[in-house]
């Protein structure tokens, strides 16, 4: 054990080397990195390093992983193809600190300068609070002292076992030598999510869209000039919930061409970005993926009879195809709306949140309720049939308060075997449970929806 003088300044330097219960040092320009990264809370981390090991079982600290590594799911292995057998692992993580020190050296003789110049050594009793307790040299006098008045501590005695950052410490059992292994483990702190703008030209008719991933790194450490992918699709973990994701914000510039190589995995879709990127702990990194596409769009009125009240719902939909400019899996996101104002500039309109679309899927966008034109609806009949039947007749009235005419379309909930006894307008059925109307509706016009439908259960 070395006995070593530690100074502590109030500016909050540690005067003194540190040194760990182990044998191997990492030097972290050896290290090769890739990070896998999911949808929320969790990242992959798959590592190659040169290590330095001596003895046929040496103890070695492999350095920096991620504050918030999984230890479970630790997996180490050669990369030189000389066996390697992990004996022991521990994690340690209850890093360096003033208060850790003071909790060692309970008991000990420390010395302690206040501001004024004034030295108080003893033995420390206590630090708990905001007061040093030292007992006195004579052994029966007591000192309390605030620690605001504290200008310096020494503390004499080992300092072996403390660790200035996350540390995978192993016993190993293998060939002695530099040898080149791969670790792979989880870690928690790591998400990425896509955020998408569509700016929507003056005739309402097509968009411009472009999206961003945005990737955050909470993990406890950095991953220098890493690889990094991205992983989408609904993954479920033991213990816990289906992983989403989380909205942020974004930089509106955007690239002319991705960054990112999509393809598919098991049953997900793989983002990897193209060019080594580092990520930084606390930070969050955004990489464009869909560059500007102008994408034909339809926008509608859509009119939810049962739970909308007298709001009528504007959306814009699109094919996810190639002829549409995209045909790539969009992963979930959100999609901020953008309208051109015909004078040079554009104003936000709204925004929705898309699930994981497939390619050769529609995207629907509900970017919020219409100002000018409005929707009331009555029941005006409700016969019972029969124990196991029930007809219903329904208005829905249409205002359009606009200068142009519009189609609204209604949407109205069913329930049990049912059938549309009489209507004003036609409908479809768009499933078992849902009918639809398109209703045309003129320039400042008044159109008003009948039917009467019957129910068997």
């Amino acid at each position: 054990m070395r006995n070593l003088r530690i100074t502590w300044k109030r500016a909050g330097t540690l005067g003194a080397a540190v040194f760990l219960a182990a044998a191997g040092v990492y030097a972290p320009a050896d290290a090769d990195v890739a990070v896998t990264v999911y949808n929320r809370d969790l990242g992959l981390v798959r590592e190659t390093r040169t290590i330095k090991l001596e003895g046929a079982e040496p103890v070695y600290s492999y350095e920096n992983v991620a504050a918030r590594i999984d230890p479970t799911s630790v997996h180490l292995r050669a990369a030189d193809g000389k066996a390697l057998t992990v004996l022991e692992q521990n994690f340690e993580f209850d890093l360096l600190s003033s208060d850790k020190l003071y909790q060692r050296y309970l008991d000990s003789r420390v010395d302690l300068f206040l501001e004024e110049g004034e030295l108080i050594s003893g033995t420390l009793l206590s630090t708990s609070g905001s007061d040093f307790i030292l007992r006195g040299d004579d052994g029966s006098s007591v000192s309390v002292v605030s620690r605001d008045q504290v200008a310096r501590v020494d503390l004499k005695g080992s300092i072996d076992g403390f660790y200035t950052r996350p540390t995978l410490v192993w016993h190993l059992k293998g060939a002695s030598g530099s040898r080149n292994v791969e670790l792979e483990y989880l870690t928690g702190g790591m998400s990425w999510h896509a955020e998408y703008v569509a700016l929507v030209n003056e005739k309402n008719d097509a968009i411009d869209l472009a999206g961003w991933v945005s990737v955050e790194n909470r993990s406890g450490a950095d991953y220098k000039d890493a690889r990094l992918k991205l992983m989408a699709g609904d993954i479920h973990r033991a213990g816990s919930n289906v992983m989403n994701a989380m909205p942020r914000g974004m930089d509106m510039a955007m690239a002319k061409e991705s960054s990112v190589e999509e393809r598919e995995i098991f049953e997900y879709h793989l983002y990897e970005i193209k060019r080594p990127t580092t990520l930084q702990d606390s930070q969050v990194k955004q990489v464009s993926f869909v560059p500007n596409t102008n994408v034909p769009v339809v926008k509608e009125f859509v009119y939810y009879g049962q739970r909308s009240g007298t709001k009528v719902s504007v959306e814009l939909k699109f094919d996810n195809n190639e002829k549409s400019g995209l045909g790539i899996a969009l992963p979930a996101g959100v999609v901020r709306v953008f309208q051109d104002d015909g004078r040079g500039g554009s104003e936000f309109v709204g925004e929705d949140r898309i699930d994981h679309t497939p390619k050769n899927e529609e995207v629907r966008v509900s970017v919020g309720n219409a100002f000018d034109v409005v929707a009331e609806r009555k029941v005006l009949a409700n016969r019972r049939i029969s124990d196991r039947s029930n007809e219903q007749q329904v208005e829905i009235e249409l205002r359009n308060r606009k200068d142009t005419a519009v189609t609204v379309r209604v949407v109205e909930q069913m329930s049990g075997d049912w059938t549309v006894l009489e209507e004003t307008h036609p409908h479809r059925k768009e499933d078992a449970y849902t009918a639809e109307w398109n209703v045309a509706v003129p320039a400042d016009g008044v159109v008003k929806l009948q039917y009467t439908a019957r129910w068997k259960w």
